[in-house]
């Protein structure tokens, strides 16, 4: 991926990395962005945990309501992109069989 990391990109990243709860995270994106940009990310990560369970583009686009384009660029990203999804949907499966 391209380099677009700028001092105020970082500030951002230790903003996030400073939440210390779901209710501050809440608070903290709700302020940031708009509910739709909310959603849309939620969107892409639900996207990135079904494509890693093997569903395919069309049941996808079925039950999340998404773009088979944006599935694809998802996809990439899951694939070769910098391990973002992979690191995330790891570390919840991690929790979730920890309960």
């Amino acid at each position: 991926m391209a380099d677009y990391r700028n001092e105020s990109i970082e500030r951002l990243y230790q903003a996030i990395t400073g939440i210390r709860s779901i209710e501050e995270c809440s608070d903290f994106f709700e302020d940031l962005c708009t509910i739709r940009e909310i959603q849309d990310m939620a969107q892409r990560l639900d996207t990135a945990i079904l494509l890693d369970r093997g569903l395919s583009y069309q049941s996808i686009a079925d039950e999340i309501g998404i773009s088979t384009a944006t599935i694809s660029r998802v996809k990439r990203c899951l694939v070769y992109g910098s391990n973002g999804y992979r690191r995330a949907i790891d570390e919840m499966k991690k929790t979730e069989n920890e309960k």
